[in-house]
């Protein structure tokens, strides 16, 4: 059974960091490429930052470049998402995809 856990998510104040994982069971995922997005209280989801099953290539959105760092580990069938800098505006759930499928989310809220 294919699968997705995000974890990493919590409550941090402004200006801090959090690290996102997402593991993926089920089958092999290094040929896929993967995602995060997420989505806030009253907002449609969004896409945040993907990387390439290379691992060569990677795109953010605008409001989070320079502060969030996608990675991924595919010995280990697991992605990351390193987010410094945080601000209340990225207060979301965040869900990874990974080879069309999707985690359940992680919440991560950001105090001013």
């Amino acid at each position: 059974q294919v699968q997705l856990v995000e974890s990493g998510g919590g409550l941090v104040q402004a200006g801090g960091s959090l690290r996102l994982s997402c593991a993926a069971s089920g089958r092999t995922f290094s040929n896929y490429n993967m995602a995060w997005y997420r989505q806030a209280p009253g907002k449609e989801r969004e896409f945040v930052a993907s990387i390439r099953w290379t691992g060569s290539d990677t795109y953010y959105t605008d409001s989070v470049k320079g502060r969030f760092t996608i990675s991924r580990d595919n010995a280990k069938n697991t992605a990351y998402l390193q987010m410094n800098s945080l601000k209340p505006e990225d207060t979301a759930i965040y869900y990874c995809s990974w080879g069309g499928a999707w985690g359940r989310g992680t919440q991560v809220t950001v105090s001013s």
